[in-house]
């Protein structure tokens, strides 16, 4: 194992025991909101579907991020970004099922993205850094907007994962560690650091 795969490996898992902790009360508190068990009528699946299908969405967009990104990176930058990539598409996986156990339809589409090629490194992290951004921002908003508990707690483990990205995102773009944690109630709106 290299230097920087040990320096990831270390931050991961510590970031890793936060996420879980975070996860862990967004699941909770979303599991006071709503109904319980499985959704009773078609509308609630209906809705439930939609708003996932929002979650999957800004998901697709991540993953095309990363593949925009990828090319533009090298040594650790492109390791860290490989795995974030697989994780992203693990989420995508995740929701999928999700909307289908619901009996619904995958209907989400990625967003377009800009550039479709990015200048450099600074400029790939950066178009990667505001779709994981956007990721977090909508998983953040779907726990309180759905009915049923599998979902909410797909949606807060997907959050908790995304707040885990955009800290190692954060130390790509040269935050030091300290500056790179996240603020309490990280709100998935905060801009690239040194805006690109």
């Amino acid at each position: 194992m290299g230097a920087w795969q040990s320096i990831v490996s270390g931050q991961r898992r510590g970031f890793g025991r936060v996420v879980v902790v975070l996860a862990a009360l967004l699941a909770l508190l979303a599991g006071g909101c709503g109904g319980h068990g499985q959704p009773t009528t078609d509308s609630e699946k209906a809705a439930d579907a939609a708003i996932l299908n929002e979650a999957l969405a800004a998901e697709l967009t991540a993953v095309a991020a990363w593949d925009r990104a990828l090319p533009r990176l090298r040594g650790q930058a492109l390791a860290v970004g490989r795995e974030l990539r697989g994780a992203d598409q693990a989420h995508v996986d995740a929701l999928t099922k999700v909307i289908r156990g619901l009996g619904e339809e995958v209907e989400a589409e990625a967003d377009e993205l800009e550039p479709a090629r990015p200048a450099g490194r600074a400029a790939a992290l950066s178009l990667a850094y505001e779709a994981e951004n956007a990721a977090l921002d909508q998983d953040l908003a779907a726990p309180a907007r759905l009915q049923t508990s599998a979902p909410r707690a797909t949606a807060a483990a997907v959050g908790a994962s995304h707040a885990q990205h955009l800290v190692l995102l954060r130390q790509l773009l040269g935050v030091p560690l300290a500056g790179a944690v996240p603020q309490p109630y990280e709100s998935g709106g905060e801009p690239a650091p040194g805006g690109g």
